[in-house]
């Protein structure tokens, strides 16, 4: 992609989907420009206009998710407030919580901030490519449990897990089950009914190709969650008190209409696109990646190395090279965008083995190319020789 006098190639999805359908910037722009007005607080045809572009989402977001009640679909600014929302909301002192060592910090920071509450968690550990057994989270299962929170697709290996296992496995014992769907809402088909997921987290920005500072939080009909943040919301504006009406329970102040109307259209891509013409691209140019990384001397895959396993990231390390430096080199001499460190999933690390070198992390979108994979091994390809 041409980024001003350059051409750069974006291999960093994960972190945010990069460029968007242009249907999303025309939409952002018009909402913006024509009827940019505060959506739920005024009754003239702007706020108006703005208040159905605002719905309209919603009920995008309800039919890519089966979601059967709208008015249930929170929005938010990201998928870090969506978690912090479902697990603070629900969690009470004496709870226990399992989750596995895969996840992201905005699963695992809630949890170890709600341990000085009272609140006890069981962190499931996956095996070296990342994988998660529902047998093993079945096990971790006391009389206290109350929640199980875990990721879809891991933000380091990809790996995927068995999210509809595990809702069987919650509903059968009567736990609700939360789903952080950062790396996998967009491109993976996710029915929170028929997964008997009760709360599904996620990001505006990523695989759903709205703008940064979008989100959501689907809550299972009749689920009753504490809200955290209090203010004005449009309704009930005589009480002092809160709403307890969903969504406005945890909509206080202003909405990112624009950004929301924005993530519709991201939305709308993907319905006219199709999901699984969507997945099947992001797997070829996974399984392209992989099947040539793994003929390069030197360097280190991690994951299951199988599409039908893993998500549009793979990580990897060449030799004992610290991430950043190979990041680096790529982003200097190659013009190709990775990320390196640890991605905000340190357990992930430990789990495979990476925690002090970290690792390099490319993640593919759908404006990703096979000329730029084929590049990019290329570029790795002469970076093994020098370092």
């Amino acid at each position: 992609m041409r980024i001003g006098e350059k051409i750069m190639i974006y291999f960093d999805n994960a972190a945010t989907t990069f460029p968007k359908p242009n249907v999303v910037y025309d939409a952002i722009m018009t909402a913006m420009k024509e009827y940019g007005a505060n959506p739920g607080r005024s009754g003239h045809k702007l706020a108006l206009k703005a208040g159905r572009g605002v719905y309209e989402t919603r009920e995008l977001i309800s039919k890519l998710f089966n979601a059967k009640n709208t008015m249930n679909i929170i929005l938010t600014f990201n998928a870090t407030e969506s978690l912090n929302i479902g697990i603070k909301g629900f969690l009470k002192p004496g709870d226990h919580v399992i989750t596995t060592s895969m996840e992201h910090n905005s699963v695992l920071r809630p949890i170890k901030y709600l341990e000085n509450f009272g609140i006890e968690s069981t962190i499931v550990k996956g095996d070296s490519k990342g994988r998660i057994k529902s047998f093993d989270i079945e096990k971790s299962i006391k009389e206290n449990t109350k929640l199980i929170v875990n990721t879809h697709v891991s933000n380091l290996t990809g790996t995927i897990m068995p999210i509809k296992e595990i809702g069987r496995v919650a509903r059968e014992n009567g736990i609700v089950y939360m789903v952080d769907a950062a790396q996998s809402a967009g491109v993976y088909d996710i029915d929170v009914e028929d997964m008997k997921i009760d709360l599904l987290a996620f990001p505006g920005h990523k695989g759903l190709l709205g703008p940064q500072g979008t989100g959501g939080l689907i809550i299972r009909e009749g689920l009753e969650l504490e809200g955290f943040m209090q203010g004005g919301t449009g309704s009930v504006s005589y009480s002092l008190n809160q709403p307890d009406i969903y969504p406005d329970k945890f909509e206080s102040g202003t909405a990112n209409a624009p950004g929301i109307i924005g993530l519709g259209a991201g939305i709308r891509y993907i319905l006219d696109r199709g999901i699984y013409d969507i997945r099947r691209y992001e797997e070829e140019l996974i399984q392209h990646f992989i099947e040539e990384a793994q003929k390069i001397d030197g360097i280190i895959l991690y994951g299951p190395l199988n599409v039908k396993e893993q998500g549009g990231v793979v990580a990897l390390n060449i030799k004992d090279a610290d991430s950043s430096e190979i990041a680096y080199i790529l982003d200097e001499e190659y013009d190709i965008a990775v990320r390196s460190g640890l991605h905000c999933a340190p357990l992930a690390h430990k789990t495979i083995g990476t925690l002090d070198q970290g690792a390099v992390r490319f993640s593919f979108g759908i404006f990703n190319t096979h000329e730029e994979i084929d590049f990019c091994i290329k570029a790795l390809k002469d970076i093994t020789k020098e370092v």
